[in-house]
C-alpha cells in the first residue's frame, strides 16, 4: 500500500473451539436496551490491533440442533414451531452449512490482507452458537488484544441485521472481563463491492439459462421479511431497492429487464404484519400473467439479503420457492449469494484496512451513507 508503513507479523485466524457443552453452558449476557446504544463509525477510535468477523452462527452435529433453536427463540417459541424449523436443518442431516462459509471467508480475508502485506489477528465469534462473541471476546483479552475492529456477516441495516449484532457485542464485551474495546463497521450494502459481486452472480446465471428464457424473465430479489415495525425504524426497504435496482441496471446490458423486492422466511404470529410480498406468493402472481404480451416466461431469483448460501437460501428458497414455481408452472433459478468471491472479498478488506490504518473506508456508490446512531435501527414502536 503506497504511503503506509507494512508489518511483518504473520496473519493469524483465531477461531476459538469450546467444549461442546450445547446452549446450557453459554454464558449468561445482560441485557442491554440496544435500541438506545450509540453505534461508533470505525475508524472512530484506534488503533485496532485486530479483527473480529461477527456472524449468526448454527448447529454442526444433529445433537446441538435443539439447543440452538432454543436459544435463538429464546424461549419465544412453541415447542410446534421449533419442530417445525427443525425439520428444515434435518432436511441437510440436522447441521447448518453457515460455519463452514464463515471458514471459508475467513480463510479468503486471511489470503487477501496477506497479499497486501497487512498483519492483524483475525477472530470469529457468533451471536448464537459456538464459536460464541463471549468465548471469543475472552480469548482476545488472554491474548492482549485492546481494541477491535468488527464486520458483520450482515449487509443491510435494519435492528436484526445491524442493531442486533451490536448489541450482542456490547452485551459480551461487557459480560467478559478485560474484554477489548469494539468498534462494528456499518453495514456494506452500498458498496461497490457487494454490488459487483451480486451482479457478477446474477450475469452468470442469466449466460447459463437456457436459451429463450435468459431473454424473457423477471429478476426477483429476494430478503429476509422483518415486522413491519422494525422495517419502518430503518433504511432496510429503501437500501434493498436502490441495491437491486442498481443489479439490475449493470446485467440488463441495454435491454429491459423487469425486477422485483420479495421478502421471505418470516416468522412471528400471524396478527403482526411482516414485511411483503412473500415470495412464492409473488411466483405464483408472476406465473399467473405469463399469457399476457411479453410477460416473463421465467424468475430468476436473487437472494441479495443474504451473503451465503445458508440455511434460509438452501431451504426456503432452493426447495420452497422452487416448489412454489413448479406449482405454478412457472420457471425458476437462483442466482448465488456473494459468499467469498473475490471482488466481495477485496471489498471487505478494503473496509477493514481503511479502519485499520485510521482513515475513512470507501465511500457507497449512492453517496455518503448516513451515520449510525442513537436511535438507527431501533426496534420502532409496536
Amino acid at each position: 500500500m503506497a504511503g503506509q508503513q507494512t508489518l511483518n507479523l504473520r496473519i493469524e485466524v483465531r477461531v476459538l473451539a469450546p467444549e461442546r457443552g450445547g446452549a446450557e453452558g453459554a454464558p449468561s449476557l445482560p441485557s442491554l436496551p440496544v435500541s438506545d446504544l450509540p453505534i461508533p463509525l470505525p475508524p472512530a477510535r484506534g488503533p485496532y490491533d485486530a479483527v473480529l468477523v461477527v456472524s449468526f452462527g448454527g448447529p454442526e452435529r444433529p445433537e446441538d440442533l435443539m439447543p440452538f433453536l432454543e436459544r435463538v427463540t429464546m424461549g419465544r417459541a412453541s415447542p410446534e414451531k421449533l419442530e417445525e424449523v427443525a425439520a428444515h436443518y434435518r432436511h441437510f442431516g440436522g447441521i447448518s452449512p453457515i460455519n463452514d462459509q464463515v471458514r471459508e471467508l475467513l480463510g479468503a480475508l486471511q489470503a487477501e490482507l496477506a497479499a497486501r502485506g497487512v498483519s492483524v489477528p483475525l477472530y470469529w465469534g457468533n451471536r448464537n452458537w459456538d464459536p460464541l462473541l463471549g468465548d471469543t471476546l475472552s480469548q482476545m483479552s488472554e491474548a492482549g488484544v485492546r481494541r477491535a475492529v468488527a464486520i458483520a456477516t450482515s449487509a443491510f441495516s435494519s435492528y436484526s441485521g445491524c442493531r442486533q449484532y451490536w448489541g450482542d457485542i456490547e452485551a459480551a464485551v461487557a459480560a467478559v472481563r478485560g474484554a477489548p474495546l469494539v468498534d462494528k463497521i456499518p453495514p456494506f450494502w452500498d458498496q461497490e463491492a457487494f454490488v459487483a459481486a451480486v451482479a457478477e452472480g446474477v450475469s452468470e446465471t442469466l449466460a447459463g439459462m437456457p436459451e429463450g428464457l435468459g431473454a424473457n424473465c423477471e429478476l426477483v430479489f429476494s430478503a429476509h421479511s422483518i415486522p413491519l415495525f422494525m422495517a419502518e425504524a430503518s433504511e432496510y426497504q429503501s437500501q434493498l431497492r436502490q441495491a437491486a435496482a442498481e443489479v439490475t441496471a449493470r446485467v440488463s446490458r441495454g435491454r429491459k429487464i423487469p425486477w422485483s423486492l420479495v421478502f421471505q422466511s418470516r416468522s412471528g404470529p400471524p396478527s403482526q404484519q411482516w414485511l411483503e410480498p412473500d415470495i412464492s406468493d409473488y411466483i405464483a402472481t408472476v406465473a399467473s400473467r405469463r399469457g399476457d404480451d411479453g410477460a416473463p416466461r421465467a424468475v430468476v431469483v436473487v437472494p441479495i439479503g443474504f451473503v451465503s448460501d445458508h440455511m434460509e437460501v438452501l431451504y426456503d428458497l432452493d426447495i420452497e420457492a422452487a416448489a412454489a414455481a413448479a406449482d405454478a408452472g412457472i420457471a425458476m433459478v437462483r442466482a448465488p449469494t456473494v459468499g467469498s468471491r473475490s471482488v466481495f472479498v477485496r471489498g471487505l478488506v478494503d473496509l477493514l484496512v481503511a479502519a485499520l490504518e485510521g482513515r475513512a473506508g470507501p465511500e457507497g456508490i449512492f453517496g455518503p451513507q448516513q451515520l449510525c446512531g442513537v436511535g438507527c435501527c431501533g426496534r420502532g414502536g409496536r
